[in-house]
């Protein structure tokens, strides 16, 4: 019979593999037991040692790449990942976003735009960015909050008045109002005269109880001033002015911040803060609760858009750093302006850069200080924001009690000059991005609960953050509503897992099952129980290595080159079937047949030694002279491996 030696090599390569899959699925699915269980210590060791032994599939290069990405190993992860498509271009969409990931992180941008561009084409995802109807979905949340209404003692629609300071119990605002008493001069800006301050008594719910007064002495001159700010021991203002130390009169429409001391009741000359200048403008100051940080806006070069906000610091003798751009988080390419922060350290600003309602919209932020940073924004909603311009927004943290300005009229849709309106808020602002990931970790083969499990979230853009699992093995975690999540549950003692959440869900359940993959490996532990090796089977009154066997050494093989020092005592078991002292004589045939097997793949046989314990050893009932089936039989025959020291 002539044997065709190619078809006999191809067969073999199919069975390697076909044996390969079944290691794998195994702890997955105990219906495909032979197509899984290659879960074990130093895994991807294995694996590359399988991979140089000839094994090549979709499920080895897709574990050894995730092997790396999971430990941030990106660029033998893109090796791997790669040889995965050269096998098969149509991967899972969590792999090709792994791959775009790992790309990226190696600095091939264009092929990490592919290949993400690929994951949202099978996913039918987007970035997070969100739509208009999104947005408005957001403000309606935070809309409602406030009842509001206009301060009625300076309202008029034929002048603008805004401002939201407290000194004591007068609001101190900006009104063109009246004609300054020093000039008859209009402002170029509107026509109309120049803002000056003015100061109105008002009761505990910030309604007026007299009559405006335009305030006396150097804090008023006779151009624009405004938007005054004081320290906590009223001694110390710092407030807006135009610019008119230039000779340039193009140059005297920007606007500077100056700061007055006062000494018992009379006000000093205002001094100009050094950041300012001649050729662009700096406003609307605003103080930190600690008073060590002054927040302003400013249209000077190197912003993000038309106007910024700004912070400098405030040392001990009053010196001040130099500005910082408060960055992306806050500016944007159109106008943010008329920073306010809150005794419990929030940045108010309004903004026509972020998405609102019409024309300039009120912000809100958390400031983290320590971290230089800031937490989610939020458009504070209707009916502070409108179809208008709002701006001016102060709040006493205590009281909840402040106001805003706007150039909204009474009559909707409808514009007037800037004025004027208090408010109560009712109810705290709420975290419209927030949504809710929680689950349970649970091991695989047990589904008892994994405590102390390690849940990685990681955002599209690379952001990550972590929880740990409770005694119960549940885990729970706020995230970004808008955003799609990569979620990883580790453990030291299990293989990782990972799963992807979905966008614009408010809560949503994701468990986990890991499959234990590492033991203490101690002297008298069982190698074959560490390793997760069903057993070692015999063919009945057979000591030959069946091809199934030779898989599963190929483990013990694994493991003894990873453990240098690692020893072994194979003992064989028979079934009870013959009389004893024949089954003590295969065992050992047995033993020594598996002895031999891993000395001729290169196994130190000073690191081993064997013993035949025949039928003495049962496992089940099976014993001389009860009747059981040839599969509970099957289970007595079987190896052990003991590690001795």
């Amino acid at each position: 019979m002539k044997i065709n030696f190619t078809t006999v090599l191809l067969l073999l390569c199919v069975l390697g593999v076909c044996n390969f899959g079944y290691a794998q699925k195994e702890a997955l699915d105990r219906a495909h037991a032979n197509y899984e269980n290659f879960q074990f210590v130093e895994s991807q060791k294995t694996y590359l040692n399988l991979v140089e032994q000839g094994y090549a599939s979709e499920e080895i290069f897709t574990k050894l790449g995730n092997t790396y990405y999971f430990n941030a190993q990106y660029q033998d992860a893109t090796t791997w990942y790669n040889r995965l498509f050269e096998l098969n271009a149509e991967v899972k969409p969590l792999i090709l976003l792994r791959y775009s990931q790992a790309l990226k992180a190696t600095g091939d941008s264009i092929k990490a735009k592919k290949m993400y561009n690929a994951y949202i084409a099978k996913t039918n995802t987007s970035t997070f960015s969100k739509k208009a109807v999104d947005y408005l979905e957001l403000v309606k949340k935070n809309s409602g909050r406030y009842q509001l209404q206009p301060l009625e003692a300076v309202y008029d629609i034929n002048n603008i008045s805004y401002g939201h300071t407290k000194l004591g119990n007068k609001l101190i605002y900006a009104s063109t109002k009246t004609i300054n008493s020093f000039s008859n001069t209009k402002s170029a800006w509107d026509g109309l005269g120049f803002l000056s301050l003015f100061e109105i008594p008002l009761n505990a719910e910030n309604i007026a109880v007299g009559k405006p007064k335009k305030m006396r002495g150097r804090l008023n001159s006779k151009f624009h001033d405004s938007s005054p700010v004081y320290t906590k021991d009223g001694n110390t203002v710092y407030f807006t002015r135009n610019n008119n130390t230039s000779k340039n009169k193009e140059n005297t429409q920007n606007l500077k911040i100056y700061r007055a001391q006062r000494k018992g009741k009379t006000w000093q000359k205002p001094e100009e803060l050094k950041f300012n200048s001649d050729f662009y403008s700096s406003a609307h100051p605003a103080l930190s609760p600690d008073e060590e940080r002054l927040y302003f806006a400013s249209n000077r070069p190197g912003g993000f858009g038309e106007s910024d906000i700004y912070l400098v610091r405030i040392a001990e003798d009053g010196s001040l750093s130099a500005p910082l751009n408060l960055g992306p988080e806050v500016n944007t390419e159109g106008k943010e302006t008329f920073p306010f922060v809150s005794k419990n350290n929030a940045l108010y600003f309004s903004s026509d850069g972020h998405f609102g309602l019409g024309g300039l919209d009120v912000f809100y932020v958390e400031i983290d200080e320590e971290n230089e940073s800031f937490g989610q924004l939020f458009n504070v909603g209707a009916p502070v924001n409108s179809y208008a311009d709002d701006f001016a927004f102060g709040i006493d943290s205590a009281t909840k009690r402040g106001f805003v300005s706007s150039n909204r009229s009474k009559r909707e849709g409808v514009f007037v000059y800037d004025n004027i309106y208090s408010f109560l808020e009712t109810t705290p602002i709420i975290d419209v991005y927030k949504a809710e990931i929680n689950g349970f970790v649970t091991n695989l083969q047990a589904s008892e609960p994994i405590k102390g499990a390690t849940i990685t979230f990681t955002d599209t853009e690379g952001e990550k953050h972590t929880v740990k699992t409770n005694e119960d093995g549940f885990f729970s975690s706020d995230i970004n509503r808008f955003k799609e999540y990569t979620i990883r549950a580790s453990h030291d003692l299990y293989d990782i897992d990972e799963k992807t959440s979905e966008s614009r869900l408010d809560v949503q359940r994701i468990n986990f099952q890991l499959q234990k993959n590492k033991e203490k490996i101690i002297s008298g532990a069982d190698l074959a129980k560490v390793l997760n090796i069903p057993n070692i089977y015999f063919d009945f009154d057979k000591s030959k290595i069946r091809p199934d066997a030779k898989v599963e050494l190929s483990k013990i093989i694994a493991a003894f080159n990873l453990y240098p020092q690692l020893k072994l005592n194979i003992r064989s078991h028979t079934d009870s079937r013959g009389n004893d002292s024949y089954n003590k004589a295969l065992s050992e045939r047995r033993a020594l047949s598996i002895f031999n097997y891993l000395v001729s793949k290169g196994v130190d046989k000073n690191r081993l030694k064997y013993e035949g314990l025949g039928e003495s050893e049962l496992i089940n009932s099976c014993s001389n002279g009860v009747k059981c089936s040839e599969a509970n039989h099957q289970k007595n025959r079987r190896a052990e491996f003991v590690i001795w020291n």
